[in-house]
């Protein structure tokens, strides 16, 4: 293969939503290009893009594949993501480590909620995107209808830089408004006829041809005055203006395609090796000083590993970028991350489960390897001197847990090992061992994420698993003041113990002042506030603790042990034993033995009156409230919120966007359990949802109810 310079490589992420013909296409070009003799099908599992078992098994992609064209003197390295929001985590890696976007929007539904929650990943990582509407050969493919969707959706910068003659199942012809001409396919595609526009369609193409120019020429003052002054642009310098228009994100030009019966490909390749930005065209990327990493090939050898899999017959394969330099096989490099050495004796173009050995790779160009000691992915590895460190992709927080246990429980370290692999793979899984729970809680962007985890695991791995519902972290605090005292006595020969402590536990709240005067029944109890601790609550909240005692009523060496008493109680509360927050505590009495005292003997009694003082502060179970945005056709909304009020759900706003409803409101996490299911059951999987931690609030009285039974029979039953 040709060793190809930064300017002529092309890194373009594949994208659209589910179904709408991104591995087909793919295949197309791949044979287009002649890296391939025969198209491969998805009902066959013989493409390219889709070669893990998991995949052939669900006929879906699951993981992102990356593979490359050769095309008009450019290498174009494209990434295949999968199509359902499920696996985004794939999507969010390819877009950071690419310079545009290619989405397929299907020709006959047009912008579809898969559209939305993709274009939203790349609006808000600002990156270029060129949209192909495919399927133009389906029944009832409408290009003039999309093309209206779009404009509706994305506004005016979307710019059609081709049109079919013909949508529908007579679709064999696209007219291309850069070079003015019709291109017109045999029944089974290939390369296309080139002549002169339809007598038909050429007031249409003079008119879309005047839009495109003045889009061009908007991204460049020179371009802009030749306009105004001639109202003609050259082939050339529209793709001049559309390159810059492109990269800077103020142009979104839509394509013409057939992915499946390989129509417009070829042109597709053509037009993407010229106005699709190369790494040189976009800002460099900051490492974690700060510092912009330019693509200059002639600097320090800099990569950055976006990615690694465990591949049939090859193991792990590592994925890289070379963020600077020109990188070539048999370099020794420095691991930043994590102090090692690695010789990189083999480098790899990919396309899908084939590998290509090149003898060196320039700055922007993506690339693989295989058998390093000591990569993992995130890792940084430099040429020696060179100090950078990358650390640019954020991924999008989970909206679906269960809790996970190996069917034989011999195997829970084994399935440790496994679960931490598949996060290496794809890290919007999230393992946790919780320690409050007392369970493995894996999290994931859905149910088919997880049932997918699930598939792997048992087929891949050979470990059985289940998951189950998750509990949850409840919290539990007081809302008045209340007075307790414990004294622990105890003699058995010998010294003795004797501790005795009174306190006064009341709720915490931020700014309210500091405690004076408490009284209970006819009795009042002055404060004087010698020692103030604040501790924060690792699981959040708040626990002051007053140190008030006088007249020496107990050593100063005691209080310690005292605090560490009520430490003890804070991960147990008396209601569901769940962990206690934002009290605060003031020890103003007590009394000790001059012989028996010692730390055990008040680190009990503080322990057993904080326990007393919790139970008769009107303690309240707290539940984790989330903030849920929901993104719906307005078809769906009665549906939606109907469901939404019985999860107890807050709605705090609606409103209208890009052709979608948007619901934000408040809900328990407990009610979220199966949403992302009931939500897609709905909608008929036209709808999406985030969430995002937002509080923890008061449950209801029948809700605390039943968790208060709930634990006094699970106390039971551990008795």
């Amino acid at each position: 293969m040709k060793v190809y310079k930064t300017n002529e490589i092309k890194n373009i992420s594949l994208i659209g939503g589910k179904g709408s013909g991104k591995t087909t296409l793919a295949e197309s070009v791949l044979f287009e290009c002649g890296v391939i003799n025969r198209r491969g099908t998805i009902d066959s599992n013989s493409t390219v893009c889709d070669y893990f078992p998991v995949e052939k098994e669900y006929g879906y992609s699951v993981f992102s594949t990356l593979f490359y064209a050769e095309k008009s003197g450019k290498k174009i390295n494209f990434i295949d993501c999968p199509g359902s929001d499920d696996f985004v985590g794939n999507v969010v890696t390819a877009l950071n480590v690419t310079d545009s976007a290619l989405m397929l929007i299907d020709g006959q539904y047009g912008v579809e909620v898969g559209t939305q929650n993709q274009y939203r990943t790349v609006s808000g990582i600002n990156k270029p995107l060129i949209m192909a509407i495919n399927k133009l050969e389906a029944e009832k493919s409408d290009f003039d209808n999309v093309i209206n969707q779009l404009k509706e959706t994305f506004g005016n910068k979307v710019v059609p830089i081709q049109f079919p003659v013909t949508s529908g199942p007579g679709f064999n012809s696209i007219v291309d408004l850069l070079t003015m001409k019709q291109y017109t396919y045999a029944a089974d595609g290939g390369k296309a006829t080139i002549g002169d526009i339809d007598g038909s369609v050429a007031d249409k193409a003079e008119e879309l041809k005047a839009e495109l120019m003045e889009a061009a020429a908007g991204s460049d003052d020179a371009l802009m005055e030749k306009f105004f002054d001639t109202m003609e642009l050259s082939e050339e310098e529209t793709m001049q203006g559309l390159l810059k228009g492109i990269a800077s994100c103020d142009i979104i030009p839509v394509i013409c395609i057939s992915g499946e019966k390989n129509m417009g490909v070829d042109r597709m390749l053509e037009v993407l090796a010229n106005i699709a930005p190369s790494p040189c065209d976009m800002a460099g990327i900051n490492d974690t000083d700060g510092n912009e990493v330019k693509p200059d090939e002639n600097g320090p050898v800099s990569l950055f590993f976006f990615k690694t899999t465990i591949e049939p017959h090859i193991g792990e394969v590592s994925y890289f970028k070379v963020m600077s330099g020109t990188l070539k096989a048999g370099s020794d490099l420095n691991n930043m991350n994590r102090g090692s050495k690695e010789r990189l004796a083999q480098l790899n173009t990919v396309c899908g489960q084939q590998k290509v050995t090149v003898d060196q790779l320039a700055a922007g160009d993506l690339g693989a390897t295989v058998k390093l000691k000591d990569v993992r992915r995130g890792n940084t590895l430099n040429d020696k001197g060179c100090e950078h460190v990358f650390d640019f992709i954020e991924y999008p927080a989970p909206k679906f847990q269960r809790a996970i246990k190996p069917l034989n429980e011999s195997e829970i370290e084994k399935l440790g090992g496994i679960l931490n692999r598949m996060h290496e793979e794809d890290p919007t899984w999230l393992i946790e061992q919780s320690k409050e729970l007392k369970q493995t809680i894996v999290s994931g962007q859905g149910e088919f994420h997880l049932r997918t985890l699930k598939w792997r695991i048992e087929n891949n791995d050979k470990v059985m698993i289940e998951y189950i519902e998750p509990k949850i972290p409840y919290r539990e605090t007081i809302t008045k003041a209340a007075r307790a005292d414990y004294r622990h006595k105890k003699q058995s020969g010998g010294s003795g113990q004797f501790g005795d402590v009174h306190l006064i536990v009341e709720p915490f709240r931020e700014g309210d002042p500091e405690p004076d005067t408490y009284k209970f029944g006819n009795q009042e109890y002055k404060m004087n506030i010698k020692d103030k601790q604040e501790i924060p609550m690792e699981w959040g909240g708040m626990l002051v603790i007053y140190n008030c005692i006088v007249g020496g009523a107990i050593d100063a060496r005691f209080i310690p042990a005292i605090v560490k008493g009520i430490m003890d109680r804070r991960e147990r509360g008396p209601l569901t034993g769940s962990y206690a927050r934002d009290v605060r505590v003031c020890i103003y009495d007590g009394k000790m033995h001059p012989v028996d005292s010692n730390e055990i003997s008040f680190r009990l009694a503080a322990r057993h009156a904080f326990s007393e003082a919790f139970r008769s502060a009107n303690p309240k179970v707290l539940e984790p409230v989330y903030d849920v945005e929901i993104l719906l056709p307005s078809d769906a909304m009665g549906g939606v919120q109907s469901d939404l009020q019985g999860r107890r759900g807050i709605m705090m706003d609606m409103s209208s966007a890009n052709g979608m409803e948007r619901i934000k409101a408040k809900i328990p996490l407990k009610e979220m359990a199966s949403y992302s299911t009931a939500l897609s059951s709905i909608t008929g999987g036209r709808a999406s949802f985030s969430m995002k931690f937002a509080s923890y609030e008061l449950v209801p009285a029948d809700v605390q109810s039943e968790l208060l039974k709930a634990y006094e029979e699970a106390s039971k039953d551990e008795e």
